[in-house]
């Protein structure tokens, strides 16, 4: 009856579970709780049934510094109708945080220590879980963070945290390999083999927190130059080595100042950029690190909803569900195109209770703000040793 039971549960979405957790029984409690039912139900969500890690965005104010992180649904977004707004939801924390990254239903964040000058002595990292609200106790980085990413080594079942630190800005930097858990160690790894910015090529990461694939256990960087697409480069969370690959090849007479995007979509590493000044063209990565299986999942046409002249950034790709693809245009809106039929539709995402007045409009604008998908999970921090607690950030009521 256990085992029956256990596998109901298991085809049921992380939230809900989280509500049947706290209302039915302490077997229930203990059932759902338990790091292994966490590991299965991702498991089985992110092979069998992905609907059941309700996909979100999360997102931080890129100016202002309000300690406040705001959510809302993707499926709302691409699912409601023009006069249903989706609404986004707002956690309160005790200092201002940026997002370096997501996995497992898990956001890494990290916050600054200033000191008496006012210029920054440290960063710090900590761990959180919007679904089931638990945070773990801030990571010591040890210096100014630059280059970085946040993963996951399926291999040895640890979560890790690539962080390029110096003691001070414009210092040396080293290369550093943080592991969460009851004792977080690190250790220097080889350097990262690019700069931020390289003078002297004109190469330049398109930024600096490097995206997660799942299923591939990798960090990656797009470094691209104005003179050319350059290359991905991927650093492998088991072996902590690093590898370079390149981008799909691009025709001559191509807008080379339009920076690319890189992006995941259907757990694929994928690309976008301008092809001819008149469409984005958007590739994925059918098997990941062979540049030959690079393959053209669609172009787009420009459209008056997307272009804004002058723009330097090509179409960012967030999420696909069917033959919907969520986007931000390079008009700084986020687009929907629906890459059967070629129509362009403009979401309905309501912000007003973000907690950042002085941030414009979702329906307005995007660019403000810097932006995480994630997937909900039941993952804790305290399922692999880290101190953990449900107060650090706290969910916002909103106003009527």
């Amino acid at each position: 009856m256990d085992e029956l039971i256990a596998e109901i549960l298991l085809r049921i979405p992380a939230r809900s579970l989280l509500r049947l957790r706290n209302s039915v029984c302490s077997s229930w409690r203990t059932l759902i709780s338990s790091s292994q039912f966490a590991k299965d139900h991702l498991r089985r969500s992110m092979a069998v049934d992905p609907a059941l890690t309700h996909p979100l965005i999360a997102y931080f104010a890129r100016a202002c510094e309000y300690p406040k992180i705001g959510v809302f649904s993707v499926r709302s977004v691409m699912e409601n109708r023009p006069q249903e707004p989706t609404k986004v939801v707002s956690y309160e924390g005790r200092r201002y945080r940026i997002i370096i990254g997501s996995c497992n239903g898990l956001l890494c964040l990290h916050d600054e220590e200033r000191g008496e000058d006012g210029f920054i002595i440290s960063h710090r990292a900590m761990l959180w879980n919007p679904c089931t609200g638990f945070t773990s106790q801030p990571l010591e980085i040890g210096g100014v963070l630059s280059i970085c990413g946040f993963g996951y080594d399926h291999v040895n079942d640890k979560y890790k945290l690539l962080a390029a630190v110096s003691k001070k800005s414009g210092e040396p930097v080293t290369t550093r390999m943080f592991t969460f858990g009851p004792n977080s160690t690190w250790r220097t790894i080889q350097d990262f083999p690019h700069n931020y910015f390289d003078f002297h090529s004109g190469e330049y990461l398109e930024r600096l927190a490097g995206l997660y694939l799942s299923g591939t256990g990798t960090l990656n960087w797009l470094l691209y130059s104005h003179s050319s697409f350059v290359k991905v480069i991927s650093l492998d969370l088991v072996k902590e080595t690093y590898s370079q690959f390149s981008l799909p090849s691009r025709d001559s007479d191509d807008n080379l100042w339009m920076e690319p995007k890189l992006g995941i979509l259907r757990d694929c590493l994928a690309v976008c950029y301008e092809t001819k000044k008149t469409h984005w063209t958007v590739w994925f990565m059918k098997d990941y690190g062979v540049p030959q299986s690079w393959t053209k999942l669609t172009t787009i046409p420009h459209h008056p909803l997307l272009v804004h002249s002058p723009s330097c950034v090509a179409l960012q790709p967030i999420y696909m569900l069917k033959d919907v693809l969520l986007a931000i245009a390079p008009s700084g809106k986020f687009v929907l195109c629906n890459l059967k039929d070629g129509s362009i539709d403009l979401p309905n995402i309501n912000s007003s209770n973000d907690g950042m007045p002085r941030l414009v409009p979702l329906t307005q604008h995007s660019c403000t703000r810097v932006f995480q998908l994630y997937h909900e999970s039941l993952v804790s921090p305290s399922h692999f040793g880290l101190p953990s607690c449900s107060s650090e950030m706290r969910l916002i009521k909103p106003s009527l």
